[in-house]
């Protein structure tokens, strides 16, 4: 009988991210089970009341799975858009006359005009502009502005339904952020606990900084998401960095963004994000009509599978599902479709580590993670690196390396834990170390991953520690252990 050991498969890196609602919220569980490694809630649907039993359900069914779960509330932003009308749905033609006012009733829209909350609408425009009305398929060039009136003529006709978003391309409809309504649902899931609180419409650094001084006032430690998805945010380079860098985590929010400043420029914009995300040291989201079909369909389309292939490709933390999951026929075999599609990209030879010399470390602890992760890549029979960590941080460092080799978190916070399931190839595990003689903890390390089926007989292992137990920013230890 042979005494070599296989070597254990290697885990899925980039995580999913996928949106509750009617058609989830019974299958939280089997979500979970097929491979959900965060949960958002949508904050423009839904009282307080259903959001915390989602909360409630969640941590029910990921403590009944063993698995750490993140919760992402996603606030609803100062979405700009128009009211109601009294008969619905109806259809408007190229070169039809079409008004926004906000002095017109609420619910009071016909063919010829509609009211918005939007009072600054008419400052914000001049003739000849282009509104874009929900999904960018009915255009609206601006004629005059007249008062708080805005005319315009329809360029390009669609369908018309109470509630659509309005954009103006290239930009430049400005509301504050965070709203009344939004600092209400921060309040209230700072207290729930939630991991992550993203922020919509985000125009600049300072609409995080405002967000993060509500929470810290609220004496929670949510962490906090950039949602990029207005034209301002990357207007420059220098502009986008302040966004990463006051945020914990960045989510490219293709829908908003992209009737923004074209689709054309979409692409292209998508992976500069995530690569900067990543050279500051930030999680990255990527969101919106990843498997849009599956809505309706059983299988995504071939287009679907490429477009989630290259955002693993290009170093996404996650791929996120919205409407798939929330209202979506088909929740639980969407997940399943993307853990198949994700396993697929990483295992390809284009999906190759890129762990960089060429980088100055402003901490130690960022400095043992990147010299953590270079000694994994090249040295021979590591199969995987772990980290006691209390904050969190440093796994989080490691993980921008973009090696496939798992890093095991290994903690005894569990929101720690719960946060770093967001983090691209760490995977977040209970570690008691206070059940274990400190001096001896490299022996228990191994013996855990020995017991989890993340090493065997002869791997490698890289452990990062502190010299001192449970300090935060405290790791500054790399140890190689042989598992014997």
């Amino acid at each position: 009988m042979s005494t070599e050991t296989e070597n254990p498969p290697i885990p899925r890196s980039t995580k999913i991210v996928a949106t509750l609602g009617p058609a989830s919220d019974p299958k939280i569980k089997e979500l979970i089970n097929a491979g959900v490694d965060v949960f958002r809630l949508n904050f423009s649907y839904g009282a307080h009341e259903e959001h915390a039993a989602r909360i409630a359900n969640i941590r029910s069914a990921a403590s009944g799975t063993g698995r750490h779960v993140a919760i992402l509330a996603d606030l609803q932003g100062p979405k700009i858009r128009i009211g109601g009308f009294a008969s619905e749905p109806f259809e408007l033609a190229p070169g039809d006359k079409f008004s926004i006012d906000p002095a017109l009733p609420d619910d009071g829209g016909n063919r010829g005009e509609v009211s918005t909350k939007f009072t600054a609408l008419a400052e914000q425009v001049s003739p000849e502009d282009v509104l874009l009305l929900g999904d960018e398929s009915l255009e609206l060039e601006v004629i005059d502005v007249k008062g708080s009136r805005v005319n315009c003529v329809v360029a390009t006709g669609g369908e018309v339904r109470a509630g659509k978003g309005i954009n103006l391309r290239g930009g430049g409809l400005y509301a504050a952020t965070p709203t009344a309504r939004d600092i209400e649902d921060l309040k209230f899931a700072c207290d729930q606990g939630v991991d992550y609180l993203a922020i919509s419409f985000t125009s600049s650094a300072d609409d995080l900084k405002t967000a993060r001084k509500l929470v810290e006032e609220r004496g929670s430690a949510c962490a906090i998401v950039a949602k990029i998805e207005k034209a301002e945010a990357v207007a420059s380079d220098a502009n986008m960095d302040a966004i990463i860098k006051a945020s914990d985590a960045v989510m490219v929010a293709r829908g908003d963004l992209a009737i923004e400043i074209g689709e054309a420029a979409l692409m292209g914009m998508q992976k500069h994000i995530i690569k900067r995300s990543r050279e500051l040291n930030r999680c990255v989201i990527t969101a919106t009509q990843m498997m849009e079909s599956m809505v309706e369909n059983a299988h995504p389309t071939r287009a679907e599978i490429m477009d989630v292939s290259n955002a693993v490709l290009d170093g996404t933390d996650a791929v996120m599902l919205s409407a798939e999951t929330a209202t979506g026929k088909y929740p639980v075999e969407t997940v399943q479709a993307m853990v198949r599609v994700i396993l697929g990209a990483e295992s390809t030879p284009f999906a190759a580590p890129q762990t960089s010399l060429d980088h100055d470390c402003e901490a130690i602890d960022e400095s043992i993670a990147l010299a953590a992760m270079t000694v994994a890549e090249h040295l021979a029979d590591v199969r995987a690196v772990a980290c006691l960590t209390s904050s969190g941080n440093t796994p989080k460092l490691m993980s921008r390396s973009r090696s496939r080799l798992p890093i095991y978190a290994l903690g005894n916070n569990p929101r720690t834990l719960s946060r770093a399931a967001l983090y691209r190839g760490v995977h977040p595990r209970l570690f008691e170390t206070n059940s274990y003689d400190y001096a001896l903890v490299n022996e228990a390390v191994v013996e855990f991953l020995v017991q989890i089926g993340a090493v065997a007989h002869g791997d490698v292992v890289i452990l990062s520690k502190g010299d001192l137990e449970d300090v935060q920013g405290g790791t500054n230890t790399l140890k190689v252990l042989e598992v014997d």
